[in-house]
């Protein structure tokens, strides 16, 4: 009798796993949700490095694996600056439009209890130095820069 109970256990427990891997791949992400995505899971463990200063010590060093500038930079010397080491050692480099979501994006924020962002401060650049883990939003990520 013991046998048939963990043989319906394992069934039940197979059935609650498949809505999960669907719900993983339910929408198709543009680059934009990709970035953010990658942002994220580089933040946990922690492998970005936000402004200027921990910007450029990270391309300097060539550690950089993703360079993110904000669009909404109004300092010229400051763009000119990310952009010329990026193109120096080789690192890729992707503008976003707007400072503060590149904030919110890299941790740059407060989040209350329902989840959504307060507090957030203006962040106009971001390096990505380690990944973090392997994804899907990772692989759609590199394979826009491959083709670009």
């Amino acid at each position: 009798m013991a046998d048939e109970e963990e043989k319906v256990d394992a069934g039940e427990a197979e059935e609650t796993a498949a809505p999960v891997e669907v719900a993983a791949e339910e929408e198709p992400m543009d680059i934009e949700a990709a970035l953010k995505s990658v942002l994220k899971s580089a933040l946990c463990h922690d492998g970005l490095a936000r402004g200027l200063h921990e910007a450029a010590k990270a391309l300097e060093k060539k550690s950089a694996k993703l360079c993110v500038l904000a669009q909404s930079c109004d300092e010229a010397a400051y763009t000119k600056l990310v952009e010329a080491l990026c193109a120096e050692h080789n690192v890729n480099l992707m503008k976003v439009a707007d400072g503060k979501e590149l904030g919110e994006w890299a941790g740059l924020c407060k989040v209350d209890p329902e989840g959504n962002a307060r507090k957030v401060v203006n962040c106009s650049c971001v390096v990505v130095k380690e990944w973090g883990e392997e994804s899907r939003a990772l692989t759609m990520l590199l394979d826009y820069f491959k083709k670009k």
